[in-house]
């Protein structure tokens, strides 16, 4: 009778519920690393020059150049003096709540600093005050002139005045910056540089030069005003409260 030979073949050992645990353990998983995105600071953008809220047009290479230009007749190396920032620091606790109650634009407080801001006196035209109201002009709106006393010279009551006028422009005009440039020449003068030339755009109408540089001026004001230091002036701690309202 033939022998059956019994053949051991290997047995796959099998792994306990304990000795799975300690592999389990004992396995490094490598925790999946998220991609480093780069964040960039946000670029502050650059403030652009206004007059009650209507930005000056600075694509226009006429428009840039002559703003350059009036901004360094303001600057202390033109100036050498400041005057302008002393009487606004004195002038604008005054002013901006009288325009704040007629509802002028606080940009128009920059007016009286470029009528007279850096002379005194009355014009050869007979213009005077802090607003450089014409007497027939400043009678219309409440203001005694006479030999004993002149009212334009005195900065509450010619605010009052100036605002009552300004309101008085805006309603013919709709426009603070034809309102500006109506002031220093006339609503009628203007009225009839709008119909001739077809234009009531300030920044494109061919206008005499006074008239023409206003508006720069009044922004170059407002400029040196809140940046003096970038313009060659001191830094002022008591206009500073006055800045950015």
């Amino acid at each position: 009778m033939a022998k059956v030979l019994a053949l051991k073949l290997p047995q796959t050992k099998k792994t306990s519920a304990e000795e799975a645990q300690t592999i389990v353990k004992n396995t490094v998983v490598t925790p999946a690393v998220a991609p480093i995105v780069e964040v960039k600071a946000p670029v502050k953008a650059k403030a652009k020059l206004n007059f009650a809220k209507e930005t000056l047009p600075m694509a226009d290479a006429r428009v840039k150049l002559k703003m350059k230009r009036y901004l360094a007749s303001y600057s202390y190396r033109k100036t050498q003096t400041n005057r302008l920032h002393r009487k606004a620091a004195e002038w604008f606790p005054v002013i901006e709540p009288i325009l704040k109650a007629h509802g002028i634009p606080n940009d128009f407080k920059y007016m009286p600093l470029v009528e007279s801001g850096l002379k005194d006196g009355t014009s050869p035209k007979g213009a005077s005050g802090f607003w450089q109201f014409m007497p027939g002009t400043a009678r219309s709106y409440g203001l005694k002139v006479n030999g004993k006393v002149d009212e334009r010279k005195n900065l509450r009551k010619s605010t009052i005045a100036a605002c009552n006028y300004l309101n008085d422009l805006y309603d013919v005009f709709g426009n603070w910056t034809l309102v500006a440039a109506a002031y220093n020449v006339g609503d009628n003068h203007m009225k009839k540089q709008i119909s001739r030339q077809k234009q009531d755009n300030y920044y494109k109408m061919k206008l005499n030069r006074e008239t023409g540089s206003y508006v720069y001026k009044l922004i170059s004001m407002k400029e040196i005003v809140k940046n003096p230091s970038k313009h060659g002036y001191r830094e002022s701690k008591t206009l500073l409260a006055f800045n950015d309202k």
